[in-house]
C-alpha cells in the first residue's frame, strides 16, 4: 500500500477454508407469529425477497448460493441442470462457439415451521476464444500530493513491450470514486479464470486535504471499492462493499488471486487489528495481512488474519507459477535478514497463514534483502508479471521515496536474479498499481477508448 516511506511504517512499529464461505449470517429467531411487528410469513417473504443471483443472465463464473439469508433463514438449492450449474453454485460454461446455456434454480427457504420458494433464470454463456497476449494494462493511481492524484488513471504499452508505456485518457482520471472517503489508491484489476470478465478493486482512502496518515491508520475505512467489466471500457457504477470488521483501523492495497481449489478469489489487504476492548483504536499493534474470500466480489466471507509476524507486513502481491503461490509484500525485518524491505515467500496453499509462533513456516522465504542490495530507498506496491514474449518476470516496484516505479526482472522466481533494465519509460507518475497482460484487441480498443496523452 503506498504510503509516503519508510518512516511510515517504522512510525506505526512505534506506536504500535477449503470452502467459499457462505454470507454472514443473523442469528436465527424462535418461531414465532411476531417478531418487530412483522408475521412469520411477512418476514419468510422477506428473507425470500431478499435472495439476488447476480447477473443471472449473464453468467461468466461460479455464483454464490448462500445457505442462509435474512431473519436466520435457512436456505438451500436445486438446480434443472446440475451439469451445467450446481446447487452450490459452481458453473460449467458451454465451450467457445456453442449456444448459451440456461438452467432454473429454485431456492427453498425455511424459516421456524413455514417456508416459501422461489425461482431464477440463468443464461450462462460460452467460453471466450482463448487468444495471445500481446500487451500490457497499467491502472494506478499517482499519490496524494495531487489534489486529483488519489483516483484512477490508465496506462497502456506500446505494442508488447512491457517498458513502453503511454499514459493514457489524457493523462487523467478514469474511474472516481463517490463513495467513502471519496479517494481510490493501490487499484488491482484481475482477469477471470474463464478469461471474459475484470475486476478493480481499490482502497478507500484519500489523504489529500485529510486528517492524515495516524487517523487514517486507527480509524480508516473498512471497505473496498470495486468496479467490474467485460472489455476494460465499460465499467460498472462504483460498488462499496465492506470486508473488514470493527476492530480493523484500515484496510489497505486489496489485491486478489483466483484459487482454483476453492473455486473462488482469495481477495488479500493489510489492516491494523485492535483489540475488542479498544473500541477507540487507542492500542499500540502491528500491521497484518488479512483475507477473505468471494466468488462474485460482491458477498465475502470473514475476514481472517494470512500473515502476522508480530511485525508490520503491508502490500501483498501474488502470482502463480507451477505448483506455486509466490508472494512478494514488504517485511519489517523478522521473516528475511534486512529490516524494512521485501520479502518473496511461496507456499503451495493459497490460504495457507502463518502467525508469529508458527513453526516452521508455511509460506517458505524465497529471497529477501531485494531493496538493499540495489541500495534504493523504501519500496512498496509490488506488481508481478510474467513476459507475454519470454520466459521472464517483471516485478515493478514502488520506491515511493525517490523516483517512483522502478522495473525489475528475473528469469525465474523460485532462484531469482533481479536485475533492474537500463532503459525503460513507464507512465508519467504512476503510484501503487497493477500491469495485466491483454490480447491485441485489448489494447486496441483501450488505446482508443482512453486515447493517450501525446
Amino acid at each position: 500500500m503506498s504510503a509516503r516511506s519508510r518512516a511510515w511504517l517504522l512510525f506505526l512499529s512505534m506506536l504500535s477454508v477449503a470452502l467459499l464461505a457462505a454470507p454472514v449470517a443473523v442469528a436465527e429467531t424462535p418461531p414465532s407469529r411476531a417478531v418487530s411487528g412483522t408475521t412469520l410469513d411477512g418476514r419468510l417473504n422477506e428473507a425470500a425477497k431478499a435472495l439476488t443471483v447476480w447477473d443471472a443472465h449473464d453468467v461468466r463464473g461460479n455464483i454464490t448460493l448462500p445457505d442462509r439469508g435474512l431473519h436466520g433463514a435457512r436456505i438451500s438449492w436445486k438446480s434443472t441442470d446440475p451439469s451445467t450449474v450446481t446447487r452450490t453454485g459452481e458453473v460449467r460454461r458451454p465451450a467457445h462457439g456453442k449456444r448459451p446455456a440456461t438452467a432454473t434454480l429454485t431456492a427453498t427457504v425455511k424459516l421456524g415451521h413455514r417456508q416459501t420458494m422461489r425461482r431464477f433464470d440463468l443464461t450462462v454463456r460460452p467460453l471466450p476464444k482463448k487468444r495471445p497476449l500481446k500487451g500490457y494494462f497499467f491502472p494506478y493511481f499517482a499519490g496524494e500530493k495531487y489534489a486529483d492524484g488519489e483516483q484512477v488513471f490508465f496506462a497502456a504499452s506500446r505494442g508488447n513491450d512491457p517498458l513502453r508505456w503511454d499514459d493514457l485518457n489524457g493523462g487523467t482520471s478514469v474511474l472516481t470514486s463517490t463513495q467513502g472517503e471519496k479517494g481510490l489508491r493501490d487499484p488491482f484489476i484481475i482477469r477471470s479464470p474463464e478469461g471474459d470478465k475484470f475486476y478493480l478493486i481499490a482502497t478507500d482512502l484519500k489523504i489529500h486535504g485529510g486528517p492524515g496518515w495516524d487517523h487514517a491508520t486507527r480509524h480508516g475505512s473498512r471497505h473496498i471499492e470495486i468496479w467490474e467489466s467485460t472489455d476494460l471500457v465499460r465499467w460498472s457504477e462504483q460498488r462499496h462493499v465492506r470486508v473488514s470488521d470493527d476492530t480493523a483501523g484500515m484496510t489497505w492495497a486489496p489485491e486478489a488471486t483466483y484459487d482454483k481449489r476453492l473455486g473462488a478469489y482469495v481477495v488479500y489487504w493489510a489492516s491494523n487489528l485492535y483489540s475488542a476492548d479498544d473500541p477507540d483504536h487507542q492500542g499500540t499493534v502491528n500491521t497484518r495481512l488479512m483475507y477473505a474470500t468471494t466468488r462474485d466480489f460482491r458477498t465475502f466471507s470473514k475476514p481472517r488474519v494470512w500473515k502476522d509476524t508480530g511485525a508490520n507486513s503491508i502490500d501483498a502481491t501474488v502470482v502463480r507459477d507451477g505448483d506455486y503461490f509466490y508472494r512478494i509484500s514488504t517485511d519489517d525485518g523478522v521473516i528475511g535478514s534486512c529490516t524494512a524491505d521485501l520479502v518473496l515467500e511461496r507456499s503451495k496453499s493459497l490460504t495457507a497463514v502463518d502467525l508469529p509462533d508458527t513453526r516452521p513456516r508455511n509460506w517458505q522465504l524465497v529471497d529477501d534483502c531485494i531493496r538493499t542490495d540495489f541500495g534504493l530507498g523504501w519500496l512498496e506496491g509490488p506488481t508481478v508479471f510474467k513476459s507475454n514474449t519470454e520466459d521472464r518476470w517483471y516485478a515493478f516496484m514502488d520506491e515511493s521515496s525517490g523516483r517512483g516505479y522502478i522495473p525489475f526482472t528475473t528469469r525465474e522466481l523460485d532462484k531469482p536474479s533481479w536485475s533492474i533494465p537500463d532503459d525503460y519509460d513507464l507512465p508519467s507518475r504512476p503510484r501503487h498499481g497493477t500491469v495485466l497482460p491483454i490480447t491485441k484487441a485489448e489494447l486496441d480498443r483501450v488505446r482508443a477508448a482512453f486515447p493517450p496523452a501525446n
